[in-house]
This record gives structure tokens, C-alpha cells and sequence, in this order.
């Protein structure tokens, strides 16, 4: 309870500091969803995507 007390005084008590809250977690979230994105796609797609077949290619 003191810890979400805490958050929100410092936080989400004035509207300037919740935009602000706001507009950085928006970027962190977009940048966490598309790295974890791009992870899935790769891991279901190994040995199909171009940048994998140049390693054949030299050998």
C-alpha cells in the first residue's frame, strides 16, 4: 500500500508528471513489443530468413 501511495505522489498527482509517465512507458512498451516480436519471428522462422542463407553461401 505505501509503495502505490509512494507511486502515485510522484507519479500520477500532477498532470504534467503523468503525461510525461505516460509518453515514456508508451515507448518503452513500444520498443519491449517489437524486440519481443522480432525474437518470435526469428525463432519460428531459423534457417529461412536471407540474412541466415549468406552464412551458406561462403562455405
Amino acid at each position: 500500500l505505501a509503495l502505490s501511495v509512494s507511486i502515485y505522489l510522484q507519479l500520477f498527482r500532477r498532470t504534467s508528471t503523468f503525461a510525461i509517465t505516460i509518453m515514456v512507458g508508451a515507448v518503452f512498451f513500444e520498443r519491449l513489443f517489437d524486440q519481443g516480436g522480432d525474437a518470435i519471428f526469428e525463432q519460428m522462422n531459423r534457417g529461412n530468413l536471407q540474412k541466415e542463407e549468406h552464412a551458406y553461401e561462403s562455405k
